[in-house]
């Protein structure tokens, strides 16, 4: 009889961790996208700043600079956050958007003031 009682308790016991093990996942899944999608969108960001810095217009301007200098911390915060998720992330799509976005970088580089 006791016997019965603790398959019981660990049968129960169990599909309550399966169910938790789940739903944990679906979360974990949904911060991996999420924080993808965070990084291409600072990436581009960077991408358009550093396109408008170079532009006659506002080249040595001290605040885009600045602005610069802080987006690319902030990229770099984001991809530590990233490789903690990165098995989740499809790797050719998320190839290909680094590329078109590191395609004008290379284009546009930083002049000193």
């Amino acid at each position: 009889m006791t016997l019965y009682i603790i398959m019981a308790v660990s049968l129960t016991v169990n599909i309550f961790l399966g169910w938790y093990l789940v739903k944990i996942l679906k979360k974990f899944i949904f911060i991996s996208e999420t924080i993808a999608d965070l990084y291409l969108t600072a990436k581009a960001f960077q991408v358009f700043v550093k396109s408008m810095y170079s532009m006659d217009t506002y080249h040595g301007e001290p605040l885009i600079q600045e602005l610069i200098i802080r987006l690319k911390d902030l990229g770099d915060e984001i991809e530590n956050f990233r490789e903690v998720f990165e098995p989740t992330l499809d790797e050719e799509i998320e190839r290909e958007l680094e590329e078109e976005l590191n395609a004008p970088e290379e284009e546009t580089t930083l002049r000193p003031i």
